[in-house]
């Protein structure tokens, strides 16, 4: 959520980057009227509050001296009937500015690229090249089959589409990736977590996905609770309402859970396999930090997920995200997308971004610089390292031999008790 002393202070600047994310500016001009019809009716009850306390001491001043008071008391009485009619109004102004303010993307940061999609990001760096095949090389999920390391016909008859059983080397090596991700974000000083997975509807609201992306959540019946999409929620909301020391900061975290989305919209190739599932395995890194260290660390954290790329040897690419194609909360976002041969191209396997104040603002998340001094919000920032079913995809695709195996990385090989190729049973 922005600052509204920011939407006050800066509306130029507001309405040109609300705009340049293909949302009406209209709205900011919404919000101005309901936060001035707001605090005129929070400045009227205030008077009227001190007027019915003026009269209260007129009435017992009155009894005191055994005068009439029957006067003062009807004032009074009608003081407190138009309080509760400034009340009403009061809290129907504010719901209105609340629900609109929770509908205002964050403010993109300088740097992010102007366009309408994904056509228009623009590529930061790319590292190693694709592999030249020299037999016709399978997609994942012929590979999958083939070798008999998933099964989505079994998972459609319990589950639906979308879903998978890994089986036998496929749940091994799922493990394996897990493992060796979390390893590495922990010599990367990440802390390990291991989170909830349902959380309260205001766990969501805190992070972004309420009000606005509910239709791509999994909600629990009967109850305003939703399993999680990522991690993300759970690991930024561990200091929700509070307000942590400066000698804590920077916080940061990894942990690794199952996500589930509804992928509303979703359709064509991207369905097939390990890609769009409704319910997958994902590592997460969330990092706290102190607002003038965030876009520091906006860096670091994507070097951070390209390395589990570079350690496993697999082609990828970073690019910075448009206006037309960055996420609702962000400020600032790096995918890192890895080489699929399947697609002869690259597909997103971690998005990394920078939400500065906009979820600690909901999350109400802030520390204090020193012993006494005000309490600020917190930078909050996130990204995937990395979604493992797509990593999966991606070895298996990028590491298949003329026979059909698929050779295991060396780096993965410890997490598979030595084991070195994937083969038929």
């Amino acid at each position: 959520m922005l600052d509204i002393k920011l939407i006050r202070n800066e509306v130029k600047k507001v309405k040109e980057k609300t705009q340049k994310r293909g949302v009406d500016p209209a709205i900011i001009d919404e919000i101005l009227e309901l936060d001035e019809s707001r605090r005129k009716l929070i400045q009227d009850t205030e008077e009227l509050k001190k007027e019915r306390n003026r009269v209260s001491e007129e009435i017992a001043q009155k009894k005191r001296n055994k005068e009439d008071a029957d006067e003062a008391i009807q004032a009074m009485r009608q003081v407190g009937e138009d309080i509760k009619d400034i009340d009403a109004r009061l809290n129907a102004v504010k719901t209105d500015f609340e629900d609109r303010m929770s509908r205002v993307p964050n403010l993109i940061h300088d740097d992010v690229p102007e366009g309408a999609d994904d056509t228009e990001n623009v590529e930061i760096r790319r590292t190693g090249d694709p592999r030249q095949f020299d037999f016709e090389p399978k997609a994942h999920w012929d590979i999958l089959e083939d070798l008999e390391l998933a099964d989505f016909e079994r998972a459609a008859k319990v589950s639906g589409a979308r879903f998978v059983y890994h089986t036998g080397d496929g749940a091994r090596l799922e493990r394996a990736l897990m493992n060796f991700m979390l390893d590495v974000h922990n010599k990367n000083g990440y802390r390990e977590m291991m989170t909830p997975q349902i959380v309260r509807a205001e766990a969501m609201y805190s992070t972004g996905q309420l009000p606005k992306f509910e239709e791509d959540l999994f909600k629990i019946d009967g109850m305003e609770m939703y399993t999680i999409p990522t991690s993300e929620v759970t690991l930024t909301n561990f200091y929700k309402d509070e307000t942590l020391e400066d000698a804590q900061l920077p916080v940061k975290f990894t942990a690794q859970t199952a996500c589930f989305r509804s992928e509303a919209g979703s359709a064509g190739r991207d369905t097939r396999g390990l890609i769009r599932l409704h319910q997958f395995n994902k590592v997460e890194m969330v990092r706290v930090e102190r607002p003038e260290d965030s876009w520091e660390a906006l860096e670091e954290m994507t070097t951070h997920a390209e390395n589990i790329l570079n350690l496993l040897e697999i082609p990828h690419r970073t690019v910075l995200l448009c206006t037309g194609d960055i996420g609702f909360g962000s400020s600032k976002t790096y995918d890192v997308e890895v080489w699929l041969p399947s697609y002869a191209d690259y597909k997103e396997i971690s998005s990394v971004s920078n939400m500065t104040d906009f979820q600690s603002r909901r999350g109400n998340i802030k520390f204090k610089r020193e012993k006494g001094a005000k309490p600020e919000f917190l930078h909050t920032l996130n990204g995937s390292g990395l979604a493992v079913g797509r990593t999966m995809a991606a070895l298996l695709e990028n590491y298949q031999n003329a026979d059909g195996s698929v050779t295991i990385p060396e780096v993965l090989r410890p997490y598979m008790s030595g084991q070195e190729k994937l083969e038929a049973l």
